[in-house]
């Protein structure tokens, strides 16, 4: 049984923050070391992830893919009823994990070059990096995993803090999205 990835996710980070303890980051080389492996993690996932919309692009799977959105925690709005294609919702994944990326190296680069902290390179080298190869997209495409089960599009949003999320999960079942269509709720491809 293979643990979950935010248990592995906290356990990395309590043992690095151990390990970064014990590193000299006053030194002038090792920092510097430290910053090559951040930087070089992330032209690695920068490089998977371009390789990645190569992959979609060259399959460009057209089949169609209807599931119904659920409304946004607290919001009165009605879910929405989304119909794309197989492609479509690949490259939109692919866009907010790029987005997720960017959001992750903007903040260190606060944290480290305007707080001076040095620690979270050292995890910031690791985790994401994890992430990345945990992601649905890469096993499908990349691993080459079909897609039933859990990789079965529309994925489930994946949650915040402890699997808290924002939003419930999407509904590809005949049931929600004829009640959706009956709505009227939606309904309009998306390009």
């Amino acid at each position: 049984m293979a643990l979950n990835p935010q248990i592995t996710n906290l356990i990395i980070i309590l043992g690095m923050m151990q390990v970064s303890k014990k590193i000299p980051f006053d030194d002038p080389q090792v920092l510097l070391l430290v910053r090559i492996l951040y930087i070089a993690t992330n032209i690695i996932i920068a490089g998977v992830y371009l390789y990645l919309q190569n992959k979609i692009n060259a399959k460009k799977d057209l089949t169609t893919l209807k599931y119904v959105e659920p409304a946004p925690m607290g919001s009165a709005d009605e879910p929405k009823l989304i119909t794309t294609t197989v492609h479509s919702y690949d490259l939109q994944q692919l866009k907010a994990l790029w987005k997720s990326q960017l959001m992750g190296v903007g903040m260190m680069g606060v944290m480290h070059l305007y707080f001076k902290y040095t620690n979270p390179l050292l995890i910031q080298s690791i985790i994401p990096l994890k992430g990345a190869f945990e992601g649905n997209l890469i096993k499908i495409h990349l691993f080459g995993n079909p897609a039933i089960g859990d990789l079965k599009r529309p994925w489930k949003a994946t949650g915040g803090l402890m699997g808290m999320g924002g939003q419930g999960e999407p509904k590809a079942d005949k049931k929600s999205i004829e009640q959706a269509e009956r709505a009227g709720s939606g309904g309009v491809k998306e390009e």
